[in-house]
């Protein structure tokens, strides 16, 4: 007898499951097309969830209508798939996160991404869980600083749903875009894009559980900016400026985006990166390239915590070109200026905790 795809169909049209008093047919359980060789029959069924109690039940009935319908010396093999569980609503993402800090800063070359991913690592030498997204959708640079470009995460299969492990390195979790586009190649998105992505990495990701959930996020104000804080509860932001006048201007935006009356996030503290210039062969010196105290007086002002000044030291840009941040070696002065600084990041949120209400999620609508 010579199979065919629709013998295998018709028997399965009398197949009825349970869930939906419906066929498999009609029930669209069929994943595709069965695939037929000489009297080996395969197909797969999808199932609602991996816990459906009729899953084994309508296997066998499968099994057994094509044997009566096509013929007992058809092999049939039957495998399983399961629809993706819907992804938890706005306000009910990340239950396992305690803390989440966004990173930020008024412009582009101040330094974020490298505070970002030193006050992680720094964090995690703690003794935190720490999770880590680098948000910059255009430009992301975490998997270089971390010396993990050539790595890619893979999908795990956890409550029904199909979900991204995070790269984890220095006892940080980590995700960023650039572990899906070519390194050499421009991203070019259009908003939607980017936002639609940038969801992904937060909500269909296994973070798991987390003391602190850091995002880096691109230079200035913008629809990324606007998407987080539209889709998870912020704990509070870190602004990264330098000393000079024209990045304190704008790192008075950043915080002004922040503290504006739509948003309310709480402002933990301002990071003064390149506060100085210290020679490796003179260790004691200091040099103010850039302005003495800028930072500092920026905080005083807008009465916010000055939570550390950064030095400028060389081995802070080799280390993290070759994907060894500062913060991961031990004891070196800028490893223990990052200890210092996630100390501080420690002190201030368990502050603002017992002092503040918790963030809520920023609603944003066109007027």
């Amino acid at each position: 007898m010579t199979l065919y795809p629709k013998l295998i169909t018709e028997a399965l049209e009398k197949v009825i499951y349970p869930g939906t008093k419906k066929n498999i047919i009609e029930s669209e359980m069929l994943a595709d097309t069965p695939s037929i060789n000489g009297n080996k029959v395969r197909i797969t069924l999808i199932f609602p969830r991996e816990t459906d109690p009729f899953l084994k039940s309508t296997v066998k009935a499968a099994e057994a209508q094509i044997h009566y319908s096509v013929g007992k010396d058809v092999e049939v093999h039957i495998t399983t798939e399961f629809r993706n569980a819907p992804r938890p609503e706005v306000g009910k993402l990340l239950p396992e996160v305690r803390n989440i800090i966004a990173v930020s800063s008024g412009k582009g070359g101040v330094g974020k991404s490298t505070v970002s991913a030193n006050l992680a690592i720094a964090l995690a030498r703690l003794g935190y869980k720490v999770g880590l997204l680098d948000t910059d959708i255009f430009g992301p640079s975490m998997p270089k600083m971390f010396g993990v470009e050539d790595e890619r995460p893979y999908g795990i299969r956890k409550d029904g749903r199909q979900l991204i492990e995070p790269i984890e390195k220095y006892g940080v979790k980590l995700l960023s875009i650039g572990f899906f586009v070519s390194p050499d190649t421009a991203t070019l998105w259009r908003g939607g894009m980017a936002t639609a992505a940038l969801k992904q990495l937060i909500a269909d990701a296994d973070w798991g559980e987390l003391d602190y959930f850091i995002l880096d996020t691109p230079p200035g104000t913008s629809d990324i900016h606007l998407t987080l804080m539209q889709t998870l509860a912020i704990t509070g932001a870190v602004i990264v400026s330098t000393p000079q006048n024209v990045a304190l201007a704008d790192a008075r935006k950043g915080i002004d985006m922040y503290r504006n009356d739509k948003v309310n996030i709480p402002i933990l503290g301002l990071v003064e990166n390149m506060a100085w210039f210290t020679p490796a062969e003179l260790p004691e010196n200091k040099y103010y390239i850039f302005g003495k105290d800028g930072g500092k007086n920026l905080a005083r002002e807008l009465d916010c915590p000055l939570l550390a000044q950064i030095p400028i030291v060389q081995s802070i840009c080799e280390n993290g070109d070759n994907g060894t941040p500062a913060a991961a070696q031990v004891d070196t002065a800028t490893g223990r200026a990052f200890l210092s600084l996630a100390q501080s990041v420690v002190t201030v949120v368990n502050r603002r905790n017992k002092e503040q209400a918790p963030t809520k999620i920023v609603n944003v609508k066109n007027e």
